[in-house]
């Protein structure tokens, strides 16, 4: 194994990089150090520096586990420091220092070592990490360097090894196999990374057809500058012992589109000019995304458009060039003061947010490049700026996923940079003494941030995402936003709106009636610990987790434990399944935030809406009733068996009850299986959810079999109503007040009642304080929700007594309507 060194001036940028650069290896297995920074000042602001005692303590630390140490620099005194470093090392260990570019380089060597590269071959694909880029947008090739280049060198013999390998063991007795790129955004950096780790154990290379360049898919630099697109068909070779096995797991890997699916590329959605948007009529809901929960009603304002495109036919004359120069400097210096400023009235992650902006416009990289596009082709400053941008906007949304969203950090300054060379106003959130709803179709970082203390009551934007910093800023500052929401800019500035934050709904022109019985609902409320019924009948309120932040925060709110742990969080964006040892750590995260406490844990639900590379590797036609669940262990055992004896060895080395159950159970030969293997695995309770009708209508027969069942209402309503949830033109079939899915609820309580066993509740309907008393009147003995929910749902059990529980439950069977079931109910407990 080959150890890295990252040095670089600024934590926090060392951090970033490093963050990137291991998403490209979810297996983990790779040791690297970040020596960054000198330290922080009497504030607890960073100090930009490099200290090469740090950079000798780090490679130090990786010499006893490594056999080489690789170091990458990002400039100035960062390269001097690596070079002190050397000198006062106390290890012995092989050190190479390499003149590759930080960020990239960091994220080729990552994955070179991380195929078992040697200190050469990682070396290697450090320095040339740069070639998909300039492939990609022009400049000279580059290359390994002189030195490098020299017969003999590292460079050469790596080829050279390459060669004889492939004379040993015979070109003509090479695999082969043609595959197809279905991932829209074709071999960018987190696929190549999977096809680097897919293929150890073999020689494999990768040759775009019909007459492309070929590349060693050990090799992540190479593998980029292949170009391959959604659609491009590939030839994958392969010799060695593990090479039918190398290109099994490739072909599915190509397959799956690499975990982002394979739709085809969907154009992106632009704004459409504000004279031609649709009006959204008064009565209308919207519905987006939920990203930060709350809700609230006020006035529509909507941000202030974007600057429009600098012209790109202008050329500036060769003597006015340097004045061009130095206003993109000056620019970029005054929008960093004014960010600085902003930061330091900011606080927690507004004020980081801030600070990433006002480094983004301190980068030399993205002033020199703009300065570059004006004295050599004679740009405007302004469209040299933002010509720049673009490009590094396009190298960001290559990566994918979270990088992706972080499109709108280089626009933003990309146009407050414009907005003081034009010496126009900057647009963006307007000021009002009123309370508003910001309706825009994106918010930059330094606009959301700007929300604080301010007149903003809620959010809503047409595009973004759950890990966008709209979304992370707003939840921050405790603001209900809803992102995703196609049409939200052709609501009419001052027009009433609510926004509901847990339904991810907005609703335009309400009534006051409605405004009130949202806000009262989302109201968060304290909870005591204590779930119990006005008559001392005691009803556990639990919590839903998705790993151990959640579980934290969860304890802190008062959740009496957990009734709800998924953990997909172990499995997400990997090619392989987690080991048994990293399971382990993952699960005891959770455990150790509820010490004595019930955890019931729910094993791998993937498939459907989230499928996983290593557990449903085919297409399906219609994935919600396919190979999801507990059925993914009809085809991968082993899969399920290491989930349950990970969870058995996590427990313990906790104190907490763990309890676990299985998603998607049919019949009583699967829940018979399942209870087996749960057991055989060393884990004392064992039980199913109770998601699909069979179940339900099987709830005695299966209760003689599980020691517990808990209803997931979301999925148990998709499947009774034939309705797929994920479609919000059906959200009033997917309503836990269904009388079908009620009813189906209230034989699986009569037949606990019978079996003296627990039935819980751990879907949305279980955070719904309206329909609390009616669950419990049904048969359940406990309910799991959100934490935000748990005083809401507390006080309103805290009302009413186990008869009146009963008396609820008998009138909503009655009803034929889920608005029937809600009014009866409502009769019942005066509500």
């Amino acid at each position: 194994m080959i150890g890295i060194v990252a040095v670089s001036h600024s934590a926090r940028l060392g951090e970033a990089a490093l963050e990137l650069a291991l998403q490209m290896v979810p297996g983990g297995g790779v040791q690297v150090r970040v020596a960054a920074g000198a330290g922080t000042d009497a504030d607890g602001t960073p100090i930009l520096g490099t200290d090469a005692a740090a950079v000798a303590t780090a490679i130090d630390e990786l010499a006893a586990e490594c056999d080489g140490v690789l170091v990458l620099m990002d400039l100035g005194s960062a390269v001097m420091s690596a070079e002190m470093a050397l000198e006062f090392r106390m290890s012995e260990v092989p050190v190479r220092l390499v003149p590759a570019p930080f960020v990239e380089g960091l994220l080729a060597a990552v994955v070179a070592a991380a195929a078992g590269g040697d200190l050469d071959a990682v070396a290697e694909e450090a320095s040339t990490a740069l070639a998909a880029k300039t492939g990609q947008i022009g400049g000279p090739e580059p290359g390994v360097s002189d030195r490098d280049a020299q017969p003999g060198s590292s460079s050469e013999r790596s080829e050279s090894k390459r060669g004889e390998d492939a004379f040993d063991q015979g070109e003509a007795h090479r695999m082969t196999r043609v595959v197809t790129v279905r991932n829209p955004l074709g071999i960018h950096a987190r696929p190549a990374a999977l096809i680097a780790e897919a293929s150890a154990g073999a020689d494999v290379r990768v040759r775009r057809l019909p007459d492309g360049p070929e590349a060693p898919a050990a090799s992540l630099s190479r593998l980029l500058v292949l170009g391959a697109r959604q659609g491009d068909d590939l030839e994958l070779s392969a010799s060695g012992d593990g090479a039918e096995q190398a290109l099994t797991r490739l072909a599915a890997l190509f397959h799956d589109g690499f975990g982002e699916g394979t739709d085809p590329v969907a154009p992106r959605r632009q704004p459409e000019p504000a004279d031609e948007r649709v009006a959204i009529a008064a009565g209308a809901v919207l519905r987006g995304r939920g990203v930060s929960a709350g809700a609230a009603a006020a006035s529509v304002v909507h941000l202030a458009p974007p600057l429009p495109e600098p012209p790109a036919d202008l050329v500036i004359p060769q003597e006015q060039r340097e004045s061009e120069v130095s206003a993109i400097e000056w620019a970029a210096v005054a929008v960093a003061d004014e960010l600085r400023s902003r930061t330091a009235e900011a606080s927690g992650e507004a004020r980081d947010i801030l600070d990433a902006s006002r480094l983004l416009a301190s980068d030399p990289e993205l002033v020199s490049e703009a300065s570059a596009l004006v004295r050599t082709k004679g740009r405007s400053a302004a469209r040299a700026v933002w010509e720049t941008a673009a490009v590094h906007e396009k190298s960001l949304a290559a990566l994918g996923g979270r990088m992706a969203e972080r499109v709108a950090d280089i626009r933003d300054v990309r146009d407050r940079i414009i907005a003081e060379i034009l010496e126009v106003e900057m647009p963006g959130v307007p000021d009002r003494d009123e309370p508003f709803v910001l309706v825009a179709s994106d918010l930059a970082p330094a606009d959301t941030a700007a929300l604080e203390g301010g007149r903003c009551v809620a959010l809503v934007t047409e595009q973004g995402g759950p890990t966008s910093h709209t979304a992370i800023i707003a939840r921050s500052l405790g603001l209900p936003a809803v992102v995703g929401v196609i049409g939200a800019t052709g609501i009419a500035a001052g027009a009433t709106v609510l926004v509901d934050g847990d339904r991810g709904t907005v609703e335009v022109e309400p009534s006051s009636a409605r405004i009130e019985e949202s806000t009262s609902a989302a109201a968060v409320l304290p909870f005591d610990g204590e779930g119990r019924l006005a008559d001392g009948t005691e009803v556990p309120l639990l919590a839903n987790v998705g790993g151990a932040a959640d579980a934290v925060s969860a304890a802190a709110a008062g959740a009496q434990g957990v009734g709800l742990f998924r953990t997909e969080f172990c499995f997400l964006d990997r090619a392989e399944a987690p080991t048994i040892e990293e399971q382990v750590a993952a699960y005891r995260g959770v455990l150790a935030a509820f010490p004595d406490r019930r955890v019931v844990v729910r094993t791998l639900d993937a498939g459907s809406d989230k499928p996983l590379p290593f557990a449903n590797p085919e297409h399906e036609d219609n994935p919600a009733l396919g190979v999801r669940g507990l059925r993914i262990a009809r085809r991968s055992p082993a899969l399920l068996d290491d989930q349950l004896r990970a969870l058995a060895l996590a427990a313990e080395h906790e104190s907490a009850s763990v309890e676990v159950m299985a998603p998607m159970v049919a019949t009583v030969d699967e829940a018979r299986d399942f209870a087996d293997r749960g057991r055989a695995a060393g884990l004392r309770r064992v039980g199913i959810m109770i998601e699909t009708p069979a179940a339900a209508l099987l709830a005695r027969e299966l209760l003689e079999i599980v020691d517990f069942v808990s209803v997931g209402t979301n999925d148990l309503a998709q499947y009774t109503l034939a309705a797929d949830r994920l479609l919000s033109d059906l959200g009033d079939l997917n309503d836990p007040w269904q009388p079908a899915v009620l009813r189906l609820i209230g034989a699986v309580g009569d037949a606990g009642r019978a079996a003296g066993r627990s039935v819980g509740v751990c879907g949305e309907a279980g955070g719904d304080p309206a329909l609390a008393p009616v669950l419990v009147g049904l048969g359940v003995t406990s309910l799991s929700m959100t934490p935000r929910a748990l005083g809401r749902v507390g006080a309103a059990l805290a009302s009413v007594t186990a008869a009146q529980c009963r008396e609820a439950a008998e009138a909503v069977l009655g009803a034929a309507t889920a608005d029937e079931a809600r009014a009866a109910a409502s009769a019942v407990l005066n509500r």
